[in-house]
């Protein structure tokens, strides 16, 4: 039967078990996953056809084709190939566009556009992905860096300029998905209305309501018709007294990517 492992196609006997795999295919092996699923000593699972098996040891550092199959192994099965040939656009790399950028590039995400015309300054620093050291680069440039750091397969498109009503469409003409990740609101509805008008058949992903630290179940995913979703508690924004903190922020952008992520696999 025809099984994978580590992302090669194998073959191997119709009556076969993990632990024959292991002494097969790499002996050392310390983390077997079957299917996303770590398995334990003595690997006594009996394999089927189509099987994925991801073979790890921990120390050794694997090729880069291996490396790629073992970042994504506790995906489920069929995940991986579906998002790796997807394309997400993500406009503003704040607190939320730049957590929301990390969870797709460990996710396994293809490519990703993405547009800020900022720098890192210290007061992003309590809840965007950056660090002291990064303080003065462009966001985007900044934030290539890190997503890089975390997966060196994913491709990003890196675009240091102000986005506006005009150039937001045809800057990301060729997105699956589309996310706002914009702090201002009057920024936010010039942007989406644009994209929305010319791309109308591409899922926009916006947030809205999410300031301080009030309860994160307060957060929640709307539908606003068409391919228009919003993320929030669609009341809560940024005023006196009230700014934006990093766990509210990770929250948000963790549900846009997980809704943007399962938009990618047709399961929204």
């Amino acid at each position: 039967m025809k099984i994978r492992v580590n992302e090669k196609p194998a073959r191997v006997p119709d009556v076969y078990c993990a632990a024959d795999a292991v002494a097969r295919f790499r002996p050392r092996a310390d983390i077997v996953i079957l299917n996303a699923l770590p398995l334990a000593k003595p690997y006594s699972e009996k394999l089927s056809e189509g099987d994925s098996l991801v073979l790890i040891t921990r120390g050794e550092k694997p090729s880069p084709r291996e490396f790629e199959a073992m970042l994504c192994a506790r995906h489920s099965a069929g995940v991986h190939d579906r998002l790796k040939n997807s394309v997400v656009g993500i406009a503003g790399a704040g607190g939320i566009g730049s957590h929301c950028a990390l969870c797709l590039a460990r996710m396994g995400v293809g490519t990703l556009v993405i547009a800020d015309f900022d720098v890192v300054e210290p007061s992003n620093l309590n809840r965007q992905i950056y660090y002291a050291d990064q303080l003065g680069m462009p966001k985007v440039a900044a934030l290539k860096e890190t997503l890089k750091r975390a997966n060196p397969y994913v491709k990003i498109t890196a675009l240091h300029k102000r986005l506006d009503e005009k150039n937001t469409a045809p800057l990301f003409k060729k997105v699956d998905v589309f996310i706002e990740a914009f702090d201002q609101p009057s920024e936010k509805t010039k942007i989406v209305s644009s994209f929305v008008k010319a791309r109308p058949a591409t899922p926009v992903i916006m947030v809205s309501g999410l300031a301080g630290c009030g309860p994160a179940d307060a957060l929640r995913t709307s539908a606003l018709g068409g391919k228009l979703y919003v993320i929030g508690d669609l009341e809560t924004g940024i005023r006196q007294g009230t700014g934006l903190m990093s766990p509210r922020v990770m929250v948000a952008a963790g549900m846009q990517a997980n809704l943007a992520v399962r938009l990618l696999l047709g399961l929204q």
